[in-house]
């Protein structure tokens, strides 16, 4: 992965924490990614059969097709910085391109 990822993925990780994400437990972690058909995206998704809780297809307004793929894992550098290479390994191969991760995060109320 490119020092731009690796910075975006570091500062999202510092953010989760001042608010107070369990990083103890484990989470579904979705990774995105667009392709320009549908054929491309359903391909990529079937790769990670076995590996993801959910693969999702879907038509994008511009025309392109979004793949997110969510993955229960602990939110850590290491482990989504491992995942996101092999899913761009899988993903470019495939015309498509990385969008990045996320992870939903509840919200405490003070």
């Amino acid at each position: 992965m490119s020092s731009q990822y690796d910075d975006i993925s570091i500062n999202v990780l510092r953010s989760m924490k001042e608010g107070g994400f369990d990083f103890a437990r484990i989470h579904p972690i979705e990774f995105y990614a667009v392709f320009p058909d549908e054929e491309r995206a359903r391909r990529a998704a079937g790769k990670f059969r076995g590996e993801s809780l959910n693969a999702q297809v879907c038509e994008c307004a511009d025309g392109g097709w979004h793949l997110e793929l969510s993955k229960v894992m602990y939110a850590t550098y290491g482990g989504i910085d491992e995942f996101e290479q092999g899913f761009e390994a899988v993903i470019a191969p495939l015309g498509g391109e990385v969008q990045g991760w996320g992870v939903k995060q509840e919200r405490l109320l003070a």
